[in-house]
């Protein structure tokens, strides 16, 4: 992937690659800094190999150092900026990083994360990109020379770690090829008309794999522009997407909805927003009505770290057809549906979602245990994720394995629960988990939180759910908080929420 921008530079030299606030930087531009960057890093002792890890919120910087580390043939090693010190520590070790590039916002957390780990070097970017301090990322990028490097990379070599959430013991570093991510992007270029004229806004932290993979590199690749944002902001994106024409946007439920509840949503001007995609979770109704009023449409997605991400892609032109959906398996991916005794479970039965593919990652680092298990019959890749097929061959995703709830012999998948619980006007947030029972073994309980303003009590939501799911669906008891625990995406932490209400 080293080699992309070199290669765009006939066809997109002087187009505008990357938007930053007033910042503006051509292919060219960008293509010339990322090689004086690889030199950079060579100059103190990257190799083939090496790990360079990058600490900080999106900006230019996180394109060229993954891009020069495509050059040498290094591995780049995204961190979660929102992880602690401790935390950091653990995957800088774990994955032996030799050089960190970092924002120097978080100074103080660099200096603590890298401490002890073998990191021989640190280079830190200012938000001015002329403050060519000692030590700083600009400093050393503009004392290189822009040589082209040399070393030849192939599709089978390392490219990226990202480490899983870890919601279960440490977390795992999921190695993926040069290979795996270009076929993934090669699935998204198939299943979603993109073009070099489009201009995505990415709200999403670039640490996280969709917003890399899906909505960045597959721009990229085409020869569009990317605005980038720092964090994220509704207001900010509203005033973004009416500035600079944005005609694509990626993120998670969460976003789109703080968006479409934003005071300047109902005046804002929309007209050149055209592709929404959105992963993690299906969008809800209330969600989905809002921006199809405004006739804009989603693209839903379902995928893992673990196979760069990109699973199955609902089309936007089915997405009131079969919303809840998470759409049709990409098109150089394989996925099957299995039962607990290992057969291929027929339409409208739920199983485990198995994938496999181009795009599957080769490894999980150092560990040799966790890559063994993570297949079935040494092919499949097993997702941990519960769901089944229709009769056409679009995906629901009932539930994580780990997160169905057997209550008197019974399966209740929470994604379902909080599905219907959504549907209240009053629900902001919602996660359903599982409570110990003596009688039922365990029995689900809901955890709320309630839109502002608004006013929600037990006995609506249970009224609410009563002949809309089996009683034993139904939760025994809600509680109701002001915030949720959510990983860096927007996810809601659901083992926070165990430790904390499950007793």
């Amino acid at each position: 992937m080293g080699s992309w921008l070199r290669r765009r530079l006939p066809k997109s030299g002087s187009k505008t690659a990357l938007l930053s606030g007033e910042q503006r930087t051509s292919y060219a531009d960008l293509a010339e800094r990322t090689e004086r960057l690889a030199n950079a890093f060579q100059r103190r002792g990257v190799a083939r190999g090496d790990r360079v890890a990058y600490l900080g919120e999106n900006h230019p910087a996180f394109f060229e150092t993954f891009f020069a580390c495509g050059l040498l043939g290094a591995i780049f090693v995204p961190l979660n900026t929102r992880l602690t010190a401790p935390e950091l520590q653990f995957q800088l070790h774990d994955c032996g990083v030799s050089l960190l590039v970092h924002s120097a916002q978080l100074d103080t957390l660099a200096v603590a994360a890298t401490d002890g780990t073998g990191v021989r070097t640190r280079l830190s970017v200012d938000k001015d990109p002329d403050a060519k301090v000692a030590g700083s990322h600009e400093a050393a990028l503009g004392a290189a020379p822009a040589d082209p490097i040399q070393e030849k990379v192939g599709l089978d070599d390392g490219a990226i770690i990202l480490y899983t959430s870890g919601t279960t013991g440490k977390p795992k570093g999921a190695l993926l090829t040069h290979g795996n991510i270009t076929w993934n992007c090669i699935n998204v270029l198939i299943d979603m008309e993109l073009s070099r004229d489009d201009v995505a806004l990415l709200i999403s932290p670039l640490f996280h794999v969709a917003s890399l993979d899906m909505g960045l590199l597959p721009m990229l690749l085409k020869g569009a522009t990317i605005v980038i944002e720092e964090k994220f902001d509704p207001s900010r994106a509203l005033a973004l997407i009416q500035r600079h024409g944005v005609t694509t946007l990626n993120g998670v439920p969460t976003t789109f909805q703080m968006i479409a509840e934003h005071p300047d949503w109902p005046s804002a001007d929309l007209s050149s927003l055209q592709k929404l995609t959105c992963g993690g979770s299906p969008v809800t109704g209330r969600v989905l009505e809002a921006y199809e009023s405004r006739g804009i449409h989603f693209t839903s997605c379902y995928g893992m770290t673990e196979t760069a991400p990109g699973v199955t892609m609902l089309p936007a032109e089915r997405s009131l057809e079969k919303a809840g959906s998470a759409g049709l398996t990409h098109f150089f991916t394989q996925m099957r549906i299995v039962d607990p005794l290992g057969l291929t479970a027929g339409p409208g039965d739920v199983g485990e979602i198995q994938i496999s593919g181009p795009n599957v990652m080769c490894e999980y680092w150092n560990r040799s245990d966790a890559t063994r298990d993570a297949y079935a019959d040494g092919v499949w890749f097993r997702s941990g994720d519960m769901g089944y097929g229709d009769d056409e061959g679009f995906l629901f995703v009932s539930d994580r394995l780990k997160d169905m709830i057997i209550s008197g012999g019974e399966n209740i998948y929470p994604a379902e629960v909080e599905s219907a619980i959504a549907e209240l006007e009053a629900v902001a947030a919602v996660a359903v988990i599982g409570v110990p029972d003596a009688k039922w073994g365990e029995v689900p309980r809901a955890v709320i939180t309630v839109r502002s303003g608004a006013s929600l009590t037990e006995d609506q939501v249970r009224a609410h759910l009563d002949r809309r799911l089996a009683r034993y669906k139904v939760p025994k008891t809600v509680v109701f908080v002001s915030e949720m625990p959510r990983t860096a995406s927007g996810k809601i932490r659901k083992a926070d929420l165990r430790r904390q209400y499950a007793s």
